[in-house]
């Protein structure tokens, strides 16, 4: 299909982002761009986030809808983690060919999913570029943050893992040099999204931490630890899905699938033993994974792998 710079779908997807103009938290004027009033009064946060090398996968299979899933995810995990609520967000869709029919799937998926989550969709862009394989979907999402609190692991605390449900989207270029052009359903599998599961939690229980377990894996722990060790154990059921088991004896050492993988668990929180409990009790897919212990900042998790334990 050849490319017209005219954009004969734009109309197409103006009509459908406002469909959600209409929630509890903006007022939106249409113009040359969207005009928008907030109804709060509320520190902000904005986060920016797309699904990177797993887009190849997802045009290549046309999953657009667990695309959008992907990118929603990536975003609305992070703002979690500041225990904020998502209201606004602006998308920069890029695809490698001029694909009317993708591009307005992709556009109603997405509207589907931010009117579920009273998001709106303030603008974006649609970037044609033939010089890729795949597409990516890179939302800027912004947040309210009703109480700010401190996101740290204390010491004494018990850490809670919530399970994966796959590779989600980060690690996709180890995967693509390990594995070759192989495909595995697990490659398009959508990231899970965990916010409104944090939400709850955060309702009815004390967490101190919260780390949303993606790029970078289970080092982004370190940032939540000052002068204190994580020790992550394998006598949990969290335990790696089949895709990782096969990474793994493709030459993958423990050390660099914990830095890159999830491994089974996509999100890690810190809390007090009596909450983990409770967690754990009250959530399915939810398992207390280790502890916070006195330390200098480092993770030491025993492979459930090999057995082995790695320091990260």
């Amino acid at each position: 299909m050849a490319y017209n710079p005219e954009k004969p779908y734009k109309n197409q997807i103006l009509g459908l982002i406002k469909k959600t103009w209409h929630t509890p938290y903006v007022s939106v004027q249409e113009g040359t761009y969207t005009v928008f009033k907030r109804k709060f009064d509320y520190s902000e946060i904005d986060h920016t986030d797309g699904i990177g090398t797993k887009g190849i996968y997802h045009w290549g299979r046309r999953t657009f809808r667990n695309a959008v899933l992907d990118a929603l995810a990536m975003n609305l995990n992070d703002l979690a983690m500041a225990r904020a609520i998502p209201y606004k967000l602006q998308c920069h869709l890029i695809v490698p060919k001029d694909d009317n029919r993708a591009i307005l799937e992709i556009m109603k998926n997405l509207v589907a999913e931010c009117k579920k989550r009273n998001i709106v969709i303030t603008g974006g862009e649609t970037s044609i570029q033939n010089n890729i394989q795949g597409l990516d979907i890179s939302l800027t999402v912004s947040g309210f943050v009703k109480s700010e609190k401190q996101n740290q692991f204390r010491v004494g605390d018990v850490l809670v893992g919530l399970a994966s449900n796959g590779v989600h989207s980060n690690g996709f270029t180890t995967v693509r040099k390990t594995l070759g052009n192989r495909f595995s359903e697990a490659f398009t599998e959508p990231t899970k999204i965990y916010i409104e599961m944090l939400q709850a939690i955060q309702e009815k229980y004390v967490v101190h931490g919260m780390m949303h377990i993606t790029g970078g894996a289970f080092t982004k722990l370190k940032s939540l630890l000052s002068k204190a060790d994580a020790i992550i154990t394998k006598n949990h059921s969290l335990k790696p899905q089949a895709i990782f088991r096969k990474l793994y004896t493709h030459g993958i050492t423990d050390k660099d699938m914990y830095r890159t993988f999830n491994c089974g668990i996509g999100f890690v929180l810190s809390t007090p033993k009596d909450d983990a409990l409770k967690v754990v009790s009250g959530i399915k897919g939810a398992d207390i994974i280790g502890k916070v212990i006195p330390g200098t900042g480092k993770v030491r998790i025993t492979s459930i792998f090999s057995g082995k334990e790695i320091k990260l």
